[in-house]
């Protein structure tokens, strides 16, 4: 079992930055992939980014160039650096664990609300 909790979120100006983390339960040195997502209203929840076991990284849609996905295996954390936020940003993001061949794949966080707003 895997729990994650997620904070950082709040309210900031458009432009502005923020840091999200993800506090694990277990040691995510083990975990396979590790994702953040995000949800705004009446839309579907899309991926943010992700980061595997060995760091490497990738990123979706518009947050490329303005979003950092890293972790800390010492700490067992995972973070979002945000940056250059925008209105469109606003959502509730969740942190995700994913082991794509066990019988339970995903874990999730009970997510953090962001809103960019002046």
């Amino acid at each position: 079992q895997v729990q994650l909790m997620e904070s950082g979120g709040g309210l900031v100006q458009p432009g502005g930055s923020l840091r999200l983390s993800c506090l694990a339960s277990v040691d995510i040195s083990g975990i396979d992939i590790m994702n953040w997502y995000r949800q705004a209203p009446g839309k579907q929840r899309e991926s943010v980014a992700s980061i595997d076991s060995g760091g490497g990284v990738s990123y979706h849609g518009s947050v490329k160039g303005r979003y950092t996905i890293s972790k800390d295996n010492a700490h067992n954390t995972l973070y979002l650096q945000m940056s250059s936020l925008k209105p469109e940003d606003t959502a509730v993001y969740y942190c995700n664990a994913h082991y794509p061949f066990a019988y339970v794949q995903d874990y999730w966080g009970q997510g953090t609300q962001v809103t960019v707003s002046s």
